[in-house]
């Protein structure tokens, strides 16, 4: 199984795109701006989007994809998200001002899109993936997701702040990649702990949670494209001089668009 970065930008700018990955070809993680560089063939075989939150950032993408590819679409696109996201969505998005009812049109018996509502902890069996909605601590209701395959489970945090419930069920898996945001810099912590984001002396803090003797790739996703430079500068300071548990020193990376994670 292939997971595809489409975009994973917390802001626009040339060559950011917001956060979205395409997992197999027929399933979305969110639809962030990312969404608007695949073809109209590879949008057309996205069945089913899972939504982290209902930000902007996470879900601009959706109502200009699904008119993309309505006309070719034989049974609706199946969206999963918690009650207050799709709550969210109906009310500003779907709702006939910003954007037409895609839920109700062209019929409401066959609309082009069905939203599906799910709770933290709920195992999803999708498209043959199984899909884990794991917590996460934001300014609405988010979740992340862990989606699991032969080689472990891709876990993604989603938007988060510090989180002690997705660092117990993350040392029970097996994890072969862990993509968590770091959205602002050491300089607008507070700012980031009042949005609840991470900063990376918060990311410190909260990878410290890893259970001793566990060790996996660490990929940083959402950063501010004006501050990338310098988040990642922070992170490899802290990462040289901070050991994490015992002995095991993190592999940290800076995700990129257009990466795959083979699972």
């Amino acid at each position: 199984m292939r997971v595809r970065v489409l975009g994973c930008s917390g802001a626009i700018a040339k060559g950011c795109r917001t956060t979205s990955f395409l997992v197999g070809g027929d399933v979305l993680v969110d639809a962030g701006t990312g969404v608007g560089d695949l073809t109209l063939e590879e949008m057309a075989g996205i069945q089913h989007v899972l939504l982290t939150h209902s930000h902007l950032d996470h879900i601009a993408a959706l109502p200009l994809m699904i008119d993309s590819v309505a006309s070719q679409l034989t049974r609706p696109i199946c969206v999963y998200a918690l009650p207050g996201t799709i709550s969210a969505i109906k009310a500003h998005v779907f709702n006939n001002v910003i954007w037409p009812d895609f839920s109700r049109i062209p019929s409401p018996e066959k609309p082009f899109v069905t939203l599906h509502e799910i709770q933290v902890g709920q195992v999803l069996e999708i498209g043959g993936k199984r899909i884990e909605v794991l917590p996460a601590v934001h300014t609405v209701p988010a979740v992340g997701y862990a989606i699991s395959a032969r080689g472990g489970n891709w876990v993604f945090t989603g938007d988060t702040e510090r989180n002690p419930a997705f660092w117990r069920r993350l040392n029970a898996m097996n994890v072969a990649a862990l993509v968590i945001e770091t959205a602002f810099s050491n300089r607008e912590k507070d700012l980031a702990r009042r949005s609840l984001h991470l900063s990376p002396l918060a990311l410190a803090e909260e990878l410290d949670c890893i259970e001793k003797g566990k060790s996996f790739p660490i990929f940083i996703t959402h950063t501010k494209p004006a501050e990338t430079d310098l988040i990642m500068a922070e992170i490899k300071r802290f990462d040289q001089t901070q050991p994490f548990g015992a002995d095991v020193s993190h592999d940290i990376r800076y995700l990129r668009a257009g990466q795959e994670f083979e699972l």
